[in-house]
């Protein structure tokens, strides 16, 4: 016996089954932008990490806009995008504050 996912059905009515369609490629889109987010967050701690302002800064940058881009698509709370700007924003305070 088989103990993965159960076989899902297909939905019987035209609106149910184009709702199926139109969620495999919504789910695409929203998996993307998700990793976007995340990539970009990643770029900025590891420039900080690394200690590069100018790339930092530079990441900092592009990761607002994205983060910003995402939230309004309720991808993400807009809370949540605001937490990670603010920290993010702080440890690129603290690296510029601590090469000057």
């Amino acid at each position: 016996m088989a103990a993965g996912k159960p076989k899902k059905k297909n939905p019987r009515l035209a609106s149910g089954r184009k709702r199926a369609r139109q969620d495999v490629a919504l789910n695409a889109a929203n998996t993307s932008l998700r990793s976007k987010y995340r990539t970009s967050v990643k770029n900025v701690e590891k420039a900080v990490l690394a200690g590069d302002k100018t790339k930092a800064q530079a990441a900092f940058a592009i990761m607002q806009s994205v983060v910003d881009n995402v939230a309004d698509k309720g991808i993400f709370h807009k809370n949540k995008a605001a937490r990670d700007k603010s920290r993010l924003s702080a440890k690129l305070k603290a690296l510029t504050q601590a090469t000057a």
